[in-house]
């Protein structure tokens, strides 16, 4: 028998569609129909309410008390189970700077695991550094900072079974050029970030390939009417993506609108940098290798800076709507399909599309998650 979900509201890949149908057949997405087919349905009612893809958080480190870099394939499973209460389906798992081996050896249980978590689909890995500067170091241990060598990452990408989706470093390290160069040319995303580069060396790095800019104003060079820097070129360059933590703490509210009304919503990837500690209560944590507080709604180091977050994405997804600064329809894309373009990994996940896999939220019309299905079953609900 034939299933569908009924709703009053579906944002499908090109456009938003008002009451209707989607049609669920096998575990994935068929087609939208305004009627009912005449004939004997299966009917999942959710009217009064919305449906969007599943969200794709492309920059996560940690949930309910596991952390990527704890190297264990049963803590990673817990977080993939834990991200579908945050609406999120798909994930790349976010490491942090470490010694080469470490690395390695977390790229390879990464790639090991890949179809076997249960819960958020891993669509990829995201290598956030080594290659990153001392002063906008943030939660990151500088002694494992150097510059880009296209041989070491060729070893994790082995090791990952060619799982790297995504690396980040700065600018202003040496060799920088050629390294995006060629990584790009793998199909490798490259973005920029915990640097303090100038605004020609971020320029330099763009134009060799790199096209994303790592949690949008943290972490890197300020705007200065002299020195435009690391901000300034993520505002002013085109056909860049700005990754943001829309938590209300890391960026202000009208700072986040002037991102997105300047690089367009369609070039916003929200993503939350959350730790372990997301989905837990306050008290202490350990982020990599550093100690962790999390009180009053943030993660801090013990000199007091902003260690990640333990912000949900769907709670990223809500506040921009709630701060006013983007439609629920620009919300959703910037929560689904824009961080899943800006990795490559749109082919996959990130929107409603016939013949995918059915992973897709159920929202309430004030933007708060209803329920989350995985392959066409109820996976979470509220």
């Amino acid at each position: 028998m034939r299933k569908f979900v009924a709703a009053d509201k579906f944002f499908l890949e090109s456009h938003v569609e008002n009451k209707g149908y989607l049609e669920i057949t096998d575990g994935k997405f068929g087609q939208y129909y305004r009627e009912l087919p005449d004939e004997e349905v299966s009917v999942v009612d959710q009217s009064g309410k919305w449906i969007a893809p599943g969200l794709v958080d492309t920059h996560i480190h940690g949930f309910k008390n596991h952390d990527v870099m704890d190297n264990d394939a049963k803590g990673m499973n817990e977080i993939s189970e834990g991200l579908l209460s945050c609406g999120v389906t798909s994930f790349l798992p976010t490491t942090l700077t470490s010694s080469k081996q470490h690395l390695k050896d977390v790229a390879q249980m990464l790639g090991d695991i890949k179809d076997k978590v249960t819960g958020a689909k891993i669509q990829g890995i995201y290598f956030e550094g080594p290659f990153f500067t001392e002063k906008h170091k943030g939660a990151q241990n500088p002694s494992y900072f150097s510059d880009p060598d296209i041989d070491t990452f060729h070893e994790w990408q082995k090791a990952s079974g060619n799982m790297i989706k995504k690396i980040a470093l700065a600018p202003e390290r040496q060799g920088v050029e050629d390294f995006v160069k060629q990584v790009s040319d793998e199909g490798v995303v490259v973005s920029l970030g915990h640097s303090d580069a100038t605004f020609q060396q971020a320029s330099s790095a763009v134009e060799a390939g790199a096209d994303v800019f790592v949690h949008a104003y943290n972490g890197m060079s300020g705007l200065n009417h002299r020195e435009p820097g690391m901000v300034g070129a993520l505002l002013a360059l085109r056909d860049v993506y700005a990754e943001l933590i829309c938590d209300g703490h890391h960026v202000h509210p009208k700072a986040a609108e002037l991102v997105i009304n300047q690089v367009g919503y369609d070039h916003v990837a929200l993503i939350t940098d959350c730790m372990m500690a997301g989905g837990m209560p306050d008290g202490n944590y350990m982020l990599g290798e550093f100690p962790v507080v999390v009180k009053d709604g943030t993660a801090r180091m013990q000199e007091g800076n902003l260690a990640g977050s333990i912000l949900k994405l769907k709670e990223g997804v809500k506040n921009v709507v709630d701060w006013n600064i983007a439609t629920a329809e620009q919300a959703v894309a910037m929560g689904s399909l824009v961080p899943a373009i800006s990795s490559k990994i749109d082919d996959v996940c990130g929107k409603i599309r016939k013949g995918r896999a059915a992973d897709f939220i159920v929202l309430n019309p004030d933007m708060t998650l209803a329920a989350t299905y995985l392959d066409g079953e109820e996976r979470y609900q509220a």
